[in-house]
């Protein structure tokens, strides 16, 4: 071992033990459901494990390669979609064989440091395999160099980072507070629900074709420009920019130009969501047959922000799903029929100022979940640069 700004350097496994766990025999019912909580590395969530999906008999845990943890216990996933993911068990509990249970020793190592110091860790060995999912294993682990103050510095440091966390959480939670209240907003006001002040009008059944009409403009196909294409993406819509290609490589000749404004359709995706107002940053890109472009009928009945909204509600969603039938050819794809969706009604204020006073609260509510989903990310990273400075003995701080 040698010292560095005053720290010892040395392997990981020289200060701490480590193993994994094990599955029991799915086909043997009596391993199951008994009172000893088993953990699988997709219930690691970079924090505390506070309860498991499965629970294992006493005659499971002996009966397998499962393995208990003790409360506090540091574990990683070594496999799988959470591969580098670091969390700690609130109690006693078994473990799987996608977790590595890292057991300090507690004369050189804090437990809440060991835990910051794996993240750090693991984030470097995930960057270094390859692999569209990557594999960690034990003997990469315990053969990570890594440095250690003295354990006084070391609960100095962990304290510092364990605020940091709680301000993290703070964040998180007051972000699923406004997910909440947004959600329940557009509930409310996508179907009247809950009125906006100053509006009083019952609201009206209107037949889809009396709110919008194609506006396919098809564009003369000319092999030596260049095509902006647009896609929609599927969930919760949106548009997103394909890479700009020459006309001679585009399989299909037939593209419909976009304007600021348009209502756009995925006819393959629609019933997942596949459709989006288009923004201005869209203007005068292009769309194959494959989408559906409208606009009102009359702009002075039907604000399309307000369409928007009123599209992604489960009730359009469901219209969609039975506007559309059979496959396309040799693909498991359900065709959608525009006709048969825009003999679909639907419920809506007459009046367009409501309609975008809706659409002005629900904007509102978007741009302050944005805002906190910005300073989240914005905390994260000075979180994460202040944890790497911290953990490598760059920022020194007084155990006093």
């Amino acid at each position: 071992m040698k010292q560095l700004y005053g720290w010892t350097t040395c392997l990981l496994g020289e200060v701490a033990s480590t193993f994994s766990g094990g599955t029991p025999n799915r086909s043997r019912p009596e391993h199951f459901g008994g009172a000893i909580p088993w953990i699988k590395s997709g219930e690691l969530n970079a924090g505390w494990v506070e309860t498991t999906e499965e629970t294992l008999t006493q005659e499971g845990l002996e009966n397998s390669s499962a393995k208990l943890v003790p409360a506090g216990a540091t574990l990683l996933a070594l496999y799988g979609a959470t591969a580098g993911v670091v969390g700690r068990t609130r109690s006693e509990a078994a473990i799987n064989q996608a977790i590595l249970a890292v057991v300090p020793d507690r004369s050189r190592v804090e437990d809440d440091y060991l835990a910051y110091l794996l993240r750090n860790l693991t984030s470097k060995l995930l960057r270094i395999v390859q692999g569209a999912q990557p594999n960690l294993n034990a003997g990469m682990v315990r053969d990570s160099e890594i440095e250690l103050p003295p354990l006084p510095e070391q609960c100095k440091i962990a304290d510092i980072l364990t605020t940091w966390d709680e301000a993290l959480m703070q964040l998180d939670a007051l972000i699923e507070a406004h997910e909440r209240r947004k959600k329940g907003l557009m509930q409310q006001l996508l179907t009247g629900k809950r009125r906006v002040p100053g509006f009083a009008a019952p609201w009206k059944l209107v037949r889809l074709s009396r709110l919008l009409q194609s506006a396919d403009r098809y564009i003369k196909w000319d092999e030596t420009r260049m095509v902006r294409l647009a896609g929609v993406r599927r969930n919760n819509g949106g548009l997103f920019d394909r890479a700009e290609l020459p006309a001679t490589e585009i399989k299909v000749k037939t593209a419909k130009l976009l304007r600021a404004g348009d209502f756009l359709i995925s006819r393959r995706q629609i019933t997942y969501g596949g459709m989006s107002v288009v923004p201005p940053e869209f203007e005068g890109f292009e769309v194959n047959d494959e989408y559906e472009v409208l606009v009102p009928a009359d702009p002075a009945a039907l604000d399309i922000k307000f369409f928007d909204l009123l599209a992604h509600t489960p009730r359009l969603k469901h219209l969609a799903y039975l506007a559309s039938n059979g496959f396309f050819a040799e693909r498991l794809r359900l065709n959608f029929d525009l006709q048969a969706f825009l003999e679909s009604t639907v419920r809506l204020p007459e009046d367009i100022c409501e309609q975008r006073q809706i659409v002005a609260i629900l904007q509102t509510a978007d741009q302050q979940l944005t805002l906190l989903r910005t300073q989240r990310i914005a905390l994260d990273q000075q979180k994460r640069g202040l944890m790497q400075r911290l953990l490598t003995g760059k920022v020194r701080v007084s155990a006093e």
